[in-house]
């Protein structure tokens, strides 16, 4: 397992992320029933197997299973008797957690009421990376800042970040940070797959410039690219996609993505979920894949990632096949970035 920067912090996270959506499975949410309904007792054995493989990031949302999930993973950290400072805790705020009009959002109010609901769940007296779940139309930038802000002066939160978030409303957030001297966002966690590098157009440029962690989600597009889909292949029981077909993604190139990475996968002796993970891990603007798991064989597959190596040839065929179309504003930035750099320059390494 590799440890890397917690954006521009001090504190390191492996990276890999065990992921807890697919935990709890609460009987009042059919939703949720839909996404996970890991227990108390496969939850425990599952974050155990993870600990042990040196995973220390663990990531979860006061939404997820509406609570649930932060209940039994904060149980499970308790019942093996796991040391506060050997596990670095993610969590979200800002879906709908009740009925109410201001039971969601990232207004301070609800920032306010739900940190000291995920800290009682988690069972524990701080949060490391407090996460802002989506993007809020109403509330202003400035009141979500200043209120997370507050959160770390008292010790409840140590860093922040963001989620699904546009990237000129990252980069204007970071700028007021800067301006009144705020805890600045370190992290996004955003999708991210090797059918689906949207993000690459702006976000990642962005994020490299401000030295921001990305935690990938749906690293396997929501199981459809762990090679048990494909055109003509009948659908796996139990798969998340024939309930919840989501994130959205364009079959026709996740197909021709899937046929390359079975080639690759026959050479290496691994699986296909090993090599759509294994081409997220090594690229270097990311820092942590979330990965979520139902069973334990699902985990140990997963986790075996960090042990494929992928040849510059495997790179170069998995990049060609899911290529970005063109689009503007960057194929003209490329275009001009040409005409900037004249064919002899060696850069000054700092």
């Amino acid at each position: 397992m590799k440890y890397k920067q917690l954006g521009r912090t001090g504190m390191f996270v492996s990276e890999i992320c065990l992921g807890t959506m697919t935990f709890g499975g609460n009987p009042d949410a059919p939703f949720w029933q839909a996404i996970g309904s890991v227990g108390q007792a496969d939850a425990e054995a599952i974050v155990a197997r993870a600990l042990a493989a040196g995973v220390n990031f663990i990531d979860t949302a006061d939404v997820y299973s509406l609570g649930y999930s932060e209940r039994i993973l904060g149980q499970s950290l308790k019942n093996l008797g796991v040391a506060r400072k050997d596990v670095v805790i993610a969590t979200k705020v800002f879906g709908d957690v009740g009925p109410g009009p201001n039971d969601r959002g990232a207004s301070r109010g609800h920032i306010m009421d739900s940190v000291r609901g995920s800290l009682e769940r988690l069972q524990t007296d701080h949060i490391d990376l407090y996460q802002i779940h989506g993007n809020d139309i109403v509330t202003p930038i400035d009141e979500t800042l200043r209120a997370l802000d507050d959160l770390i002066s008292e010790g409840l939160v140590r860093y922040v970040g963001v989620s699904n978030w546009s990237a000129w409303k990252i980069a204007k957030a970071l700028g007021i940070s800067e301006r009144k001297n705020y805890a600045r966002f370190e992290t996004l966690q955003a999708y991210y797959s090797i059918a689906g590098r949207d993000l690459e157009r702006e976000l990642v440029p962005m994020l490299n410039e401000e030295r921001m962690g990305l935690m990938v989600w749906s690293p396997l597009a929501g199981g459809l690219l762990s090679g048990k889909f494909g055109p003509g292949a009948p659908t796996p029981e139990g798969a998340r996609r024939v309930d919840f077909d989501f994130p959205p993604v364009d079959k026709d190139r996740a197909w021709a993505c899937v046929a390359v990475m079975r080639e690759i996968a026959a050479a290496h002796g691994v699986t296909v979920a090993q090599v759509a993970l294994a081409w997220l891990l090594a690229k270097k603007h990311v820092m942590s894949v979330i990965i979520g798991a139902k069973t334990l064989a699902q985990l140990d597959d997963n986790l075996a990632a960090t042990t494929v190596v992928l040849t510059a040839e495997d790179q170069a065929k998995l990049d060609a096949v899911s290529v970005l179309a063109g689009e503007y504003p960057g194929w003209m930035l490329e275009r001009m970035a040409m005409t900037r750099i004249p064919a002899d320059f060696v850069p000054v390494k700092a």
